[in-house]
């Protein structure tokens, strides 16, 4: 196994593990469930009565899943767009995509680790792929900044847009961040002129661009990587000019009401495709995309393959005319 392999192979899931598997607040009726079941499984009996007690406990666990998530608030749909074994963009490069060589640098002041980014093939097409990464363990997450890109994660991109562009490679992008990094160092380094620009580059790219928003897309920060011809969204991630706890800051002085933004700000899927924001939703696996990543990433993947060959017919001036007409239709 490669060096390259050997990082990448960091994120994924072993073998589905109920005792691993970390459940929200809501969840705790399907946790209980769960929890019997772990404990027959581990039980040191091998009878018929054991397996079939185990099998009713699956499909009530099952039903359990799907009578919540069926209803769920928005502010618990942000809660499941955060949830901390959701997969992120290496899990998603590893399963789409092949032969993938990651880039570095904005080649003005460093590299940020809190966007990822380089081209590989989807099946035999070369792209030029592009995310936001949380990471997995705490050293990880403290060295990509959480997924909260500085300036020059942005600039980074912003090369590879380019880079794209020169080589005729359509661009992909994963959207999953809380938002820029807010810091001081940012700020010294440019970051509002970092996203200003990215947004300007991805308007005038001569180069299919195809975003995924897979988590949460947070204020500038996924913004900056967004702008494409077609924008998907998993059926439980989130979308919003900012995220819920700044909003209920900004407009009733406390983080406690986020939930009461989250709801004003409809940041969920479901709203968002209403007034074309986005383009399509992706299903999730029953219990969110965190249940199983190789049903989502296959998921993601044909809406790759079918969007990017519908693209991919338009000359590059039409692409460019019918990126303008999209954002122009948004709220209509």
């Amino acid at each position: 196994m490669t060096d390259k392999e050997s990082k990448l192979s960091e994120y994924i899931p072993q073998k589905e593990n109920t005792e691993d598997r970390k459940f929200l607040e809501f969840e705790e009726s399907i946790q209980e469930v769960s929890e019997k079941i772990s404990a027959l499984k581990n039980a040191d009996i091998d009878s018929p009565e054991l397996n079939t007690q185990i099998l009713a406990l699956q499909k009530e666990r099952d039903q359990l899943t799907k009578k919540i998530y069926s209803k769920l608030s928005i502010w618990q749909t942000v809660q499941v767009a955060r949830h901390p074994q959701r997969p992120h963009t290496l899990d998603f490069i590893k399963r789409i995509f092949s032969d993938f060589d990651e880039l570095h640098g904005d080649r003005q002041f460093g590299d940020d680790a809190a966007i990822v980014g380089g081209m590989a093939y989807l099946e035999n097409t070369p792209v030029m792929i592009i995310g936001h990464e949380k990471g997995r363990e705490t050293e990880e997450k403290v060295r990509r900044n959480f997924g909260m890109p500085q300036p020059e994660g942005y600039r980074k991109a912003k090369r590879l847009m380019y880079l794209a562009e020169q080589f005729s490679l359509p661009v992909i992008t994963f959207i999953d961040t809380a938002g820029a990094y807010p810091g001081v160092e940012g700020e010294e380094r440019g970051q509002s002129e970092a996203i200003a620009r990215n947004l300007a580059v991805m308007s005038e790219l001569k180069t299919p661009i195809i975003v995924v928003i897979t988590g949460e897309g947070g204020s500038g920060g996924a913004l900056a990587i967004s702008v494409g011809d077609h924008l998907s969204m998993l059926e439980y991630a989130t979308y919003s000019v900012a995220s819920p706890e700044a909003c209920a800051s900004i407009i009733w002085r406390t983080a406690e009401k986020a939930s009461d933004a989250a709801d004003a700000m409809k940041v969920s899927s479901g709203e968002l495709k209403k007034i074309n924001i986005i383009d399509e939703i992706i299903s999730e696996p029953l219990g969110g995309a965190h249940r199983d990543y190789d049903l989502i990433s296959q998921s993601i993947k044909s809406s790759i393959v079918n969007n990017l060959s519908k693209l991919s017919s338009l000359s590059s001036d039409d692409l460019v005319k019918r990126r303008y007409e999209r954002l122009l239709k948004i709220g209509s």
